[in-house]
Order: C-alpha cells, then sequence, then structure tokens
C-alpha cells in the first residue's frame, strides 16, 4: 500500500490551475485586468508631453513605463484579486479548502498564483513596448527593476486579501478597491512623478504603499536613486507588506459576512 506525499507548492499549483479556469470565466475582471493597464499609459504619455519633465531629469518614457507597471499591479493584480477572494468566500470555497491538508498561507497564496503571474507577464510586456516605442536606453540598474516589481507583486496580493476582509459582497468588491486605486494613481509618481511635486506634498506621498515601487522601477532605468533612497524605498515597500500580511493574519475572514 503506497501513500501520495505532497508538497506545499504541488498544492498551490493544483489550486491556482482550478483559480485559472474560474478566472478565465470572468468576463469582467478579464476586461479589468488585462485592457484597463494597457489603455491607461496611454493619457499618462499625453499627460507627460505637457510636464517640464528635463528640469526633473526625467523623459516621457522614465513616466510612462513605471506608470504602466504601476497600472499592472493596481488593476490586475490587486483589484482582481480582492473580488476572487470576495467570490471564493462567498461561494464558500475558501471554508472547503480549510478543511482538506492546505494550509491558510497555501490557500491564499494558490488562489493568489494566477493574477500574479498575469500581472507579472503584463508588466514585462508593457516595460519592453515602452522601451521600444518610447526609445528608451537598456536600464542603468535593472536589479532595482526586478525588486521593485516582486515586493509590487506581493504587496498587492497582500492588500487584497487585507480589503477583501473588510468587503461585505462581490458587488461591493467594485467599490472597495478604488480607494487605494485613486489614491496610488494620484500620489504614487504614476500620473505625475514626485519629483514635480512640492516637498511637503512629495514627503507626504513617499509613504503611499505603491510609491516606492514605481520609484524602484523608474530608478531602475534612470540609475538616478541614491543608496538612501533605494534603502528608504526597500523599507517602505517592505513594512507595506508586513503590515498587509499582519491585517491578514488577523482579519481576513474566511466564511461569508452575516
Amino acid at each position: 500500500m503506497s501513500t501520495t506525499t505532497t508538497t506545499p507548492m504541488s498544492r498551490m499549483t493544483s489550486l491556482a490551475r482550478a483559480e485559472l479556469t474560474l478566472l478565465g470565466r470572468s468576463k469582467g475582471t478579464l476586461v479589468a485586468a488585462l485592457f484597463v493597464p494597457l489603455v491607461l499609459p496611454l493619457s499618462v504619455r499625453s499627460a507627460a508631453e505637457e510636464m517640464d519633465l528635463a528640469e526633473a531629469g526625467l523623459t516621457p518614457g522614465t513616466v510612462v513605463l513605471p506608470a504602466a507597471v504601476g497600472f499592472s499591479l493596481l488593476f490586475a493584480v490587486y483589484s482582481a484579486l480582492v473580488g476572487v477572494f470576495v467570490v471564493r468566500r462567498e461561494e464558500l470555497v475558501l471554508k472547503r479548502l480549510r478543511t482538506g491538508e492546505l494550509r491558510d498561507a497555501e490557500i491564499l497564496g494558490g488562489s493568489a498564483l494566477p493574477s500574479v503571474l498575469t500581472g507579472l507577464v503584463q508588466c514585462l510586456v508593457l516595460a519592453v513596448a515602452c522601451a521600444v516605442l518610447l526609445d528608451m536606453s537598456a536600464p542603468s540598474a535593472p536589479h532595482l527593476a526586478v525588486l521593485g516589481l516582486v515586493l509590487g507583486l506581493v504587496m498587492c496580493a497582500a492588500l487584497a486579501a487585507v480589503t477583501a476582509a473588510f468587503t461585505r459582497t462581490a458587488e461591493s468588491a467594485q467599490v472597495t478597491p478604488m480607494p487605494l486605486l485613486i489614491v496610488s494613481m494620484i500620489g504614487s509618481g504614476m500620473f505625475v512623478p514626485l519629483e514635480l511635486l512640492p516637498d511637503r506634498v512629495a514627503s507626504v506621498c513617499e509613504l503611499l504603499p505603491l510609491t516606492p515601487v514605481v520609484a524602484l522601477v523608474r530608478g531602475g532605468w534612470t540609475g538616478d536613486l541614491s543608496a538612501a533612497e533605494t534603502i528608504g524605498a526597500l523599507a517602505t515597500a517592505v513594512a507595506w507588506i508586513l503590515l498587509a500580511v499582519f491585517a491578514v493574519r488577523r482579519r481576513f475572514r474566511w466564511e461569508p459576512r452575516h
């Protein structure tokens, strides 16, 4: 008599495959995740052409590319995952999964994996497209861009779980992500680089969740981030991730809210 031993990775992969099938059936989620991030960078490019970027040592490319990455993280990962977590909770899928051998972290990780991979691929495609279409040179510090992207993917997945904890229904999942979406697009350097903002305003915006991600991706191309700025961005991003993980452990709901 033989027994089959499964590993955490194999269990998460199996769950991710099932989640990918369900995600493909949600047309609304797919449209928001796949097409919205492709359209928004066009508006950023139009706005960038009206800014005095040379004074800040920037180009349209170094504004549009980090913004495109930010849009993918917000829509393909964060917003999409809020809906995924809430719908699976309301359908009692999460509750049933907890009765098996899957651990809580594996359930959340496996459920998030398809959206995270979608966001990763989309970010890479948009980065290549921006580099080619906007005639950008190779990144001066590619390791910073990679760090920013990885931290952004983890952060957005964790923040999605936090938001889902405070979201009552699948319908309200269309609304609850909006505050972070709006604040990030306005204040995280996606539409307007922080270098062009007043110093006091920029100092506050530097503390927003997506700001260090945008700063690291942009710094990866420009090579202008100092050691202190890099450490500050990394510390801010890690702090948000740890805070989000703590909130998920304390507040995430596995059963429908009554």
